[in-house]
């Protein structure tokens, strides 16, 4: 049947607006009884696989957001801005942990997918001990601060604070060794392309903006 422009008319199918790009009319439609919550992941909008993009995305942020959490409470003092730097400094390597342990799964769940080998490269050796340690670092920081009756006291659980410092600074440079150890992997060499000196002068300039602001009193080093 002709429409009154002269052009055939398609036939009613229940498609329309209601069809998605990708998928059947209504696979992205939110149901008259379902939160909004949900629009997030209907239809195709969670990718199957996830790529593997999303893994680096994510430990960069980590890394990022431990960098910050480092920076933010180096400069502190004071009864009051120790509490409120270490606060903030909990929430920060908090988040920090979450989006690496998400990174993580990603990578898992990628290299199950695909019937990939697992920890075989430098890199994914050195990225699972760095990712164990966040972990290790994340407990004893928050124990010792927020649970110290886990150390047998707050002066005990203090007496660990300068090797809780030390420790997070040779994991910051442990996550550097890794990213670099990631530009020598084959996925890199064929898809992304990241140089190794670029990971090296960026790893220089950011340890060359931590490392200096470190005090020795703090570390117990006279």
């Amino acid at each position: 049947m002709a429409s009154a422009t002269g052009m055939p008319e398609r036939p009613n199918d229940g498609r329309g607006e209601e069809e998605p790009l990708l998928g059947r009319a209504g696979d992205a439609s939110q149901q008259e009884d379902q939160g909004l919550q949900f629009n997030f992941v209907i239809g195709n909008a969670v990718p199957n696989p996830v790529p593997p993009s999303s893994l680096i995305l994510l430990n960069s942020a980590g890394i990022l957001l431990t960098t910050q959490a480092i920076l933010l409470l180096q400069p502190t003092h004071t009864p009051k801005q120790k509490k409120q730097g270490t606060n903030v400094h909990a929430v920060l390597n908090l988040t920090s942990i979450l989006t690496l342990l998400a990174g993580l799964v990603i990578i898992e769940y990628n290299k199950i997918d695909h019937n990939g080998l697992h920890f075989q490269s430098p890199h994914a050796i050195l990225g699972l001990i760095t990712y164990i340690l966040f972990f290790l670092q994340a407990l004893v920081g928050i124990a010792q601060y927020y649970i110290p009756g886990v150390f047998g006291g707050v002066d005990n659980a203090k007496s660990v604070y300068k090797y809780h410092r030390m420790s997070g600074y040779v994991i910051l440079i442990m996550s550097f060794v890794t990213v670099a150890a990631a530009t020598q992997t084959g996925f890199n060499k064929t898809t992304l392309h990241i140089q190794l000196w670029a990971v090296v002068v960026a790893s220089v300039i950011t340890l060359a903006g931590v490392l200096p602001r470190i005090k020795k009193q703090k570390l117990g080093i006279s």
